[in-house]
């Protein structure tokens, strides 16, 4: 996965800045090989000093510590992935809710298998001895990606659904998430707010297996599997997608 950090401004770059941004990109492609070969904890700025031929000093001057190296990842990565998602959603019709959650689906699978390193880093193991910062750039586009599904599900529910037997209560959730979640969509019930957690659950228990190797030995066609699960999920809400090839 090709990770960008920093802004652009719009004027020219200078020399000194492109061979920067080079080996910005170069340090978070090892960063991310480490963690593809050993796990998120082997992220070693001097192991990638060592790889790239700088001191340590040196690779200091672009993050200052690890962690600070680690948010920039999951930062860009998570941005990445909002960006990918939205644009899958928003090619389909406004008035067409079935067909937007399964393009928001497939767009999710399509991202993950480009980017299997990334995706687990934002959604696997948690790296050892980590400290986000809090509400940055990564919980931000955390937020579009929670908000981005609670509304598809609250546009594609409907009573004909899922049972109403759901006891589900504002009481099940922890305060912080339940603010995030009824910023997201107005009037929303804790039915739905639960609902939108067991599709998000669906959706990444099949990509989850897929990028673990866990399905090659079991499934000939994972992409069948997931499309098939996606329209089930999708009609169990009480919908039928215009388009079921999405």
């Amino acid at each position: 996965m090709s990770v960008t950090t920093g802004h652009t401004t719009g004027r020219p770059i200078s020399r000194r800045e492109r061979l920067r941004a080079e080996a910005t990109q170069e340090i978070t492609a090892i960063a991310l090989r480490q963690m593809a070969a050993d796990g998120p904890g082997a992220i070693s700025l001097r192991g990638i000093a060592r790889e790239m031929g700088m001191t340590p000093r040196a690779i200091y001057s672009y993050f200052a510590t690890r962690d600070e190296l680690i948010t920039a990842l999951i930062r860009d990565i998570s941005a990445s992935l909002a960006d990918a998602l939205e644009t899958a959603r928003d090619a389909a019709p406004a008035a067409d809710p079935g067909r937007r959650l399964l393009a928001w689906g497939q767009a999710l699978r399509e991202w993950a298998l480009a980017n299997p390193e990334g995706f687990q880093l934002v959604y696997g193991t948690p790296v050892p001895g980590y400290q986000p910062p809090e509400d940055g750039p990564a919980e931000q586009a955390a937020r579009r990606i929670c908000g981005g599904l609670n509304q598809l599900v609250a546009a594609a529910y409907t009573p004909a659904g899922p049972p109403s037997a759901d006891a589900s209560d504002w009481h099940d959730f922890p305060p912080e998430y339940l603010a995030k979640v009824r910023a997201d969509v107005l009037d929303l019930s804790p039915a739905v707010a639960a609902l939108a957690l067991r599709v998000w659950g669906r959706m990444h228990g099949l990509v989850t297996l897929e990028i673990h190797g866990h399905l090659r030995a079991v499934s000939h066609d994972p992409a069948a599997l997931y499309r098939a699960d996606m329209l089930d999920l999708v009609r169990s809400l009480g919908v039928s997608p215009s388009s079921p090839s999405v």
